[in-house]
């Protein structure tokens, strides 16, 4: 399968000194249609490598599933990439090589930043469309972007369901207030404006708005001003961990009954791994279901023989495998429509499929059917952690915001 063969174990760990491009190669069958291409930019080095493992073996394990029923309407899939340690200046240079020498109907960005920077070749270009490990609010301005999208809400829509959730745990004219507390980063600042605005539409009082370093930080001075307004929800963004783990343990130590709350990329398991006990309660906001979820599908049930099949022994999938799996399956779902509908795929009538997307089953990797809005799925659920357990809990219904 492998244009250049990994053993299992260096697969989904050590990859740093990884060989910088992989292929997974189409199967024998259907040669008589020409080859569909998934292109990527992945961060299998670098500072994102912790994800960028699980983006890959995501793709890897689509590609091999999707190529299993026979390909995308007879055509196989190939998954072409290249590790770029998540630089920009790599990443660009992964996007050119792989569109100058296999021609990707789809790919995989590792980065806002990348994404951005990519943006006028790919609308220049006019034949691939895009989605990533990215959901910047930006990436949602179609005239701007118009052949990216994000597999699922962007960050001010995430902020919006969780907003519509903190709204309804709340009794009319006693509204739960919230802070805001996010990195000084482009990543932390994308919605906290939007959801500003939106909590005040639900009527929830902002009552503390703070920014940090990314990462580890002495957040003590926050901590007081924290204490000080005594929120009922603090709203984590722009973090994977620290300093989340640290403005929880001191707020507790301190008596507050606070609740917290983050979005996607520091609602995975690493929260539960690195603070164990301490992280029961914690809350995020997820638009797919966990790999050890309770939940069932046809195609999540797929996922998890394909994952089970490609690696017995790796256990629990993060959500950076559940997301590039998704990706893929919007890739697929997109060629389909536009094969189907006898057209060429061209980026244009790529993304013209995509918006036509519309109460869409996804077979259990999402909970209730979706419909694209400004090129993104804006849904999702909020889950708990059960410490005891050692995995998220559902603990609302699924929310699609119109």
């Amino acid at each position: 399968m492998f244009r250049n063969i990994l053993d299992k174990g260096r697969r989904l760990a050590g990859l740093g000194s990884l060989v910088a491009a992989l292929t997974v190669a189409a199967p024998a069958m259907a040669q008589d249609k020409e080859t569909i291409v998934f292109g990527g930019s992945i961060p299998l080095s670098g500072v994102f490598a912790f994800a960028g493992i699980h983006i890959h073996a995501g793709l890897t394990d689509y590609t091999a599933w999707i190529n299993s029923e026979g390909g995308i309407n007879g055509h196989p899939v190939e998954y072409v990439m290249e590790d770029t340690a998540y630089e920009v200046d790599r990443s660009v240079a992964a996007f050119k090589k792989i569109s100058g020498s296999e021609s990707p109907a789809t790919y995989y960005g590792d980065s806002t930043g990348f994404m951005k920077t990519i943006a006028s070749e790919l609308n220049s270009q006019g034949d691939t469309l895009m989605s990533g490990a990215s959901f910047a609010t930006a990436l949602t301005d179609n005239e701007q972007y118009p052949y990216q999208f994000i597999p699922g809400p962007n960050y001010s829509q995430m902020f919006g369901i969780i907003l519509e959730y903190i709204a309804s745990q709340g009794e009319s004219g006693d509204m739960p207030t919230v802070a805001f507390v996010y990195s000084d980063t482009e990543f932390g600042k994308d919605p906290i404006e939007n959801g500003k605005a939106r909590a005040a539409e639900l009527g929830i009082e902002v009552v503390e708005d703070i920014v940090t370093k990314p990462g580890s930080v002495d957040v003590s001075a926050e901590i007081l001003k924290l204490r000080r307004v005594r929120p009922d929800y603090v709203v984590f963004h722009g973090y994977v961990l620290s300093p989340i783990n640290e403005f929880m343990v001191q707020m507790r130590q301190m008596g507050l009954d606070t609740e917290f709350m983050g979005t996607f990329w520091s609602s995975d398991k690493l929260i539960i791994d690195k603070m164990g006990a301490d992280a029961d309660g914690y809350m995020g906001v997820m638009p797919y279901n966990y790999y050890d979820s309770e939940e069932s599908g046809p195609m999540l049930d797929a996922l998890r023989a394909q994952a089970e099949k490609s690696d017995p022994d790796a256990g629990y999938r993060p959500t950076g495998y559940m997301q590039a799996w998704f990706n893929a399956m919007v890739w697929t779902e997109v060629i389909k429509r536009t094969l189907d509908a006898d057209k060429e795929l061209t980026a244009d009538n790529m993304a013209e499929a995509l918006a036509s997307i519309e109460d869409w089953d996804t077979g259990g990797i999402i909970g209730i059917p979706v419909t694209v809005r400004d090129m993104s799925f804006p849904v999702g659920r909020i889950w708990r952690v059960n410490a005891e357990e050692g995995r998220y809990e559902p603990v609302s219904d699924w929310i699609h915001l119109d």
